[in-house]
């Protein structure tokens, strides 16, 4: 896949480093990154064990379009099913993408894009 066909958000995502148990290879490098994701919702963490990787899981979509000085990303954000992710998108709303159990990237909703349903 070379770009997301239907956006639902921007965002900006940080990647954990290898030594937080980030991706070994580093942020990866294809067009458009699909893996899955959960919201962060309150204090998720202290009340579902093994949290996230035991939370309500989406796969998303993210589509780089820049990189900030401190290394962030300025990502296009889709969702393979973006009616499940749509209630919880706003701006300011936390995501942590997971590779399997592993957290690998933080990434918080900058802004909410208009659906063709919205139109």
């Amino acid at each position: 896949m070379n770009e997301i066909e239907n956006l639902v958000a921007s965002a900006v995502i940080h990647w954990r480093t290898a030594e937080q148990g980030g991706r070994p290879s580093g942020p990866p490098t294809v067009p458009v990154y699909m893996a899955t994701a959960v919201f962060v919702l309150g204090d998720d963490s202290e009340v579902q064990p093994g949290w996230p990787a035991s939370a309500e899981q989406l796969s998303i979509l993210l589509q780089k379009t820049g990189e900030r000085d401190d290394g962030r990303w300025e990502c296009l954000v889709g969702f393979l099913v973006p009616e499940l992710a749509r209630p919880h998108v706003r701006a300011g709303a936390e995501l942590i993408v997971l590779e399997g159990p592993r957290a690998v990237a933080t990434a918080q909703v900058g802004a909410v894009l208009a659906s063709s349903e919205d139109q």
